[in-house]
């Protein structure tokens, strides 16, 4: 779709470009979305492509993954095809979720390959499967202050529901830092939807940390990614419990399914993700 209110667009070589964004200045990195339907507020657009921004930086305690990193670079990754022959889903089992969570998305190849997973953080859909498997792994979103200070927060609290952020007026998501131990993790998925090629009606991850710590992430069912923490892979009992507290009101209601139907699902779904985790324990 064609914008016809913009005027400008900045090519960002440098963090001082960040300085125009505001009411109706966005950014623009993959625009899959941002190009789908009008956007009337908006003059001007900030190019942050061009910062040259790798899609991934190893370091000593985990991965860093930049929000320009596209799903087709983010999906790879899990091959090693992006990160070299040293970083692979046998060395580091927990980037099996990269893949599995933007499978689970309603979008093509071609979309893969220009859409970015700072993107599908940012836009805070329910059904942002690549926001589910970042929070799942215990991502570290780093932002870009318009005052130049950094700050993190952490991926379960980022969202705050449908389309709403923590994000403040000028800032930007610089990238997502995962701990070595998510990447080591044993990790489990399970994603259901009321068509085969529907929008995922509920998306459940799961985690096994290897000093036996678990968690287990909800997302696309709820307003926002729920994760429940466990001390050791959760017992049907302890799981039943920790979803019986999880707030009614977080379960989403749209054409793609309703809240008792996704909180059900979610359930059985869960089940199977906490055994598959005592599972690999055992």
């Amino acid at each position: 779709m064609d914008l016809d209110t913009i005027r400008e667009v900045v090519i960002a070589r440098e963090r001082a470009d960040f300085a125009l964004l505001g009411a109706s200045t966005a950014v623009l990195a993959g625009g899959t979305f941002l190009f789908s339907e009008p956007q009337d507020q908006l003059v001007r657009l900030v190019d942050i492509t061009t910062m040259g921004w790798p899609p991934f930086e190893v370091v000593d305690d985990g991965l860093e993954i930049a929000a320009t990193c596209t799903l087709a670079e983010f999906a790879g990754a899990a091959q090693g095809r992006e990160l070299g022959a040293s970083v692979l889903r046998d060395l580091w089992p927990g980037t099996a979720l990269f893949a599995r969570s933007c499978r689970a998305l309603l979008a093509s190849h071609k979309i893969w390959r220009t859409a970015t997973v700072g993107g599908n953080v940012c836009l805070a859909l329910p059904a942002g499967a690549v926001l589910g498997a970042l929070v799942a792994l215990d991502g570290l979103a780093l932002v870009w202050a318009a005052d130049g200070v950094d700050r993190g927060i952490p991926l379960r609290d980022f969202v705050l529901g449908p389309g709403r952020t923590a994000l403040r007026s000028g800032e930007v998501l610089r990238s997502i830092y995962l701990p070595r131990s998510s990447l080591l993790a044993h990790t489990s998925f399970r994603k259901i939807a009321l068509a085969p090629l529907g929008r995922s009606g509920a998306v459940v991850l799961g985690r096994r940390d290897p000093d036996g710590r678990s968690a287990v992430t909800i997302t696309a069912a709820t307003t926002r990614p729920v994760v429940l923490d466990f001390a050791a892979p959760p017992s049907d009992p302890e799981l039943r419990d920790a979803l019986g507290a999880i707030d009614p009101m977080l379960w989403f209601d749209d054409p793609h399914g309703s809240p008792e139907w996704r909180r059900h699902v979610a359930g059985l779904l869960a089940r199977e993700v906490a055994g598959e985790l005592r599972e690999r324990a055992s």
